[in-house]
């Protein structure tokens, strides 16, 4: 008994092997009636490298010529400008005369600036060796001639102020008791109203000039009268305005102005009054001036006096040391500030400058840049360099305007202007040191402006 149901389980356990056997026969079979049955189409692959495009040949070779066409127009833009950009700047920048190079890094005296068109040699007292040192390394230490200075002043004045009339009456006098100068505006009369859209807001500023310094020598440099003399150095001892009347071609004043003043100064002092109208949009118009040297004039009692307004004129209160140097290739203009020499009619520690540089090109004025504030003194030394970006190759018209300002905690305003000087080129002209630094590219080339107020 126990024999024959081994004997069953062996034979159940042999069919059921031969059923799995079978079933995993039959399922090979059926693959390979599958893939017997359902061959892979070989015309698919023969025609799958004959793609084309659904375009007529018309249309593709349409395609083809018009980028051709637009291929030869951007190398012949690329062409024109790279022509361009050699013609106007390279040919223009590379021709150097040999002899202004020889003149701009020789080491001759100040006596040798006669070989300049027009422009006269000075000589400096105090500061020769030190403006002598800086040549050897900028360039000839030469002055500008302040005549030319002065008419380029006097025509943008003139351009501004067409005709000049009327005359202001005022008083002066000069208490010696107290050492004190009394100013007293009284009337502006006959004034002409040069707008039709607006009416006149006249105002007086008056500035007390004291002569401090003679040193500075200038060939060329002439007077009204056609005399030669050397320039001097003024320095502004008061500042002071009247109260705005507005809409009035009489304006009367009536306002009255007192400073201690030394009775041996006086000898030494101009007495500036500046007519101007006031706008607030803008800078006020300089009407006319007059100019009262008080060293002539008997003031130990109230003396009052009527002068006619003449064409504003400016006054030469300082020299700077001015190097300018153009990099053509990034269109960079570099203003270096080395040097201002100014007056000093009393010393104060508290007293500093700075400088406020900006560059106008073809209309459009770049942001200014302020300088250091260094301490003031007879010649104050900054050694600053500012770099401008210049947003246009073509420089029809650029100016560089520096102002000097000083600053001093204890007075009453934050900020003093000294002078201004400007550089550049017009249309059809420009300055000497404009073209010399357009002669002696990417090198700088230093020299002395005067600073006018």
């Amino acid at each position: 008994m126990i024999s024959t149901g081994k004997e069953k389980k062996k034979k159940e356990t042999s069919v059921f092997n031969l059923s799995q056997r079978y079933v995993q026969g039959t399922w090979r079979q059926k693959a390979m009636v599958t893939l017997i049955d359902y061959p892979a189409p070989m015309e698919l692959f023969s025609k799958a490298g004959e793609l084309r495009m659904p375009f007529s040949d018309v249309v593709k070779y349409g395609i083809l010529g018009i980028s051709i066409t637009l291929l030869l127009l951007a190398l012949g833009i690329l062409a024109w400008q790279i022509y361009r950009f050699c013609t106007e700047k390279y040919t223009t920048y590379t021709q150097q005369d040999a002899g202004q190079n020889d003149l701009l890094y020789s080491d001759e005296g100040p006596t040798t600036t006669g070989n300049y068109s027009g422009a006269p040699s000075t000589k400096l007292e105090d500061v020769s060796t030190e403006a002598h040192r800086l040549s050897r390394c900028l360039s000839q230490p030469s002055f500008p001639s302040l005549a030319s200075t002065e008419e380029a002043g006097d025509k943008e004045e003139q351009a501004t102020i067409q005709k000049v009339e009327g005359s202001i009456r005022f008083s002066v006098y000069y208490d010696q008791m107290q050492s004190r100068l009394v100013v007293t505006v009284l009337q502006v009369e006959g004034l002409l109203e040069h707008s039709e859209s607006r009416t006149l807001q006249p105002f007086v500023k008056i500035l007390l000039m004291w002569a401090g310094s003679e040193a500075v020598e200038v060939e060329g440099f002439k007077d009204e009268e056609g005399e030669g003399l050397s320039p001097v150095l003024w320095t502004v001892l008061q500042e002071w305005r009247t109260r705005i009347v507005k809409g009035s071609c009489n304006p009367l004043f009536g306002d009255q102005f007192s400073c201690v003043l030394q009775e041996d100064k006086l000898h030494h002092i101009n007495l500036r009054m500046e007519v101007r109208d006031f706008d607030k949009f803008s800078r006020n118009t300089v009407l006319g001036d007059v100019r009262v040297p008080l060293g002539q004039l008997n003031i130990s009692y109230p003396l009052e006096l009527q002068e006619d307004l003449k064409i504003p004129q400016k006054d030469l209160v300082g020299e700077v040391l001015l190097s300018l140097k153009f990099l053509p290739t990034s269109q960079r203009l570099e203003v270096g500030l080395l040097k201002v020499k100014t007056v000093l009619s009393e010393i104060s520690p508290n007293a500093a400058l700075y400088a406020r540089i900006s560059v106008q090109c073809n209309q459009c004025k770049l942001k200014y840049q302020k300088s250091s504030t260094v301490a003031r003194c007879l010649v104050t030394v900054f050694n600053e360099v500012l770099l401008f970006s210049l947003p246009e190759v073509h420089l029809e018209r650029c100016k560089i305007l520096v102002s000097i300002y000083e600053t001093r905690p204890t007075s009453k305003s934050a900020k003093q202007l000294i002078g201004q000087l400007s550089v550049g080129k017009e249309k059809s002209s420009e300055d000497e040191h404009w073209t010399l630094m357009m002669r002696s590219v990417r090198q700088p080339v230093a020299k002395w402006h005067g600073l006018l107020i």
